[in-house]
């Protein structure tokens, strides 16, 4: 056995011992390019063979190859080996604590409209709801609106045929609920209503919660003292409110309910415009033009009315923005509730 022979042999024992202590694939590779590499110790020793005396060449070159051919197999196994080991799954530790699953949440409108419904409750009255796809009649031929009124162009409503559209409002459903009851009538209306709006403060799909009250002797101190109560119940115990005249094609008289500033108490700021107040709802006395469509004519009694955007109230409850964070479902954003 020549020497060549004898140093090929000891750099293949080095090599494997070498792959055999590598821990990651760094340590593999640096032991691959010191042997096997380019500028390899076994490389040098193989490139050497051609040196030798001609009678020992054969015996030398196929030691070489031999050596090269088990070092890159052996490589080539502990590759493997080590990245089976680093992809492997742990296994099941029973004393572990289990991982808990993250809890949905009850989105921020339907918790609003909820938080509503429920003060109303309270109040006496009772939650009812209707369809969304509505006729003219109930949305606004019942309601006493004019045939030629803005809020039946087709730049104000979406019209769904010659006769259907997706309501306006949730007041087709108090049409609906005295058509079926006598008085006394006590009700809120919650649901999705629909109108070509879409700004930071509009959408075109939102949400309202109305309310009716009809029986003998209803004034418009009632309709004040529900507001107020509702108020100082959804907002804080101090908050004030005050109402100014306005028009409503199925009330007279109509009121705007606004409420002192939610950020600055009243004394004005940006918010409010240095105001000091901010709208909040529509309100009223139900027009007696409404009882003859319902056949409360004869009835002698008196109502009041009332309609609430709860994305408004949402808005105004926990300081939003802008409308559109409450419809692109950003978990940053609905986490905080």
């Amino acid at each position: 056995m020549s020497g060549l022979e004898e140093k090929i042999k000891a750099s293949l024992a080095e090599a494997l011992v070498a792959l055999g202590a590598a821990t990651s694939t760094k340590g593999l590779e640096e032991a691959r390019v010191a042997f096997i590499g380019t500028k390899g110790r076994l490389i040098e020793l193989s490139r050497a063979v051609g040196s030798l005396p001609v009678a020992e060449r054969p015996a030398a070159g196929q030691a070489a190859n031999l050596a090269l051919n088990e070092v890159r197999k052996a490589h080539k196994e502990a590759l493997e080996a080590l990245n089976a080991k680093l992809t492997q799954k742990p296994g099941l530790d029973v004393t572990l604590p289990g991982r808990r699953s993250p809890l949905g949440r009850q989105h921020l409108i339907s918790r609003t409209m909820a938080e509503i419904c429920g003060i109303f409750e309270k109040l006496g009255f009772t939650v009812v709801e209707g369809p969304e796809v509505e006729t003219d009649y109930y949305n606004f031929e019942a309601l006493n609106f004019p045939v030629d009124h803005p809020s039946r162009d087709m730049q104000e409503t979406l019209f769904v045929g010659q006769d259907l559209l997706l309501r306006t409002h949730t007041s087709p459903v108090q049409i609906r609920t005295m058509e079926k009851l006598k008085p006394p009538v006590w009700i809120v209306a919650p649901g999705k209503t629909y109108r070509r709006d879409d700004d930071v403060t509009h959408s075109p799909m939102f949400h309202q919660v109305e309310g009716l009250a009809v029986a003998k002797g209803i004034t418009m101190a009632d309709l004040k003292g529900v507001l107020s109560a509702f108020a100082t119940t959804f907002f804080s115990p101090d908050t004030a409110i005050r109402l100014r005249p306005s028009f409503f094609p199925f009330t007279e008289p109509s009121a705007e309910v606004d409420i002192a500033c939610v950020l600055c108490g009243g004394r004005g700021c940006r918010l409010c415009k240095g105001s000091g107040w901010l709208e909040l709802l529509g309100s009223g006395m139900v027009d007696p033009a409404l009882y003859k469509f319902v056949g409360y004519e004869n009835e002698n009694v008196t109502g009041f009315a009332f309609g609430l955007g709860i994305d408004r109230a949402a808005m105004l409850k926990y300081g939003l923005p802008n409308i559109r964070h409450l419809y692109e479902s950003d978990l940053r954003f609905l986490e905080q509730f």
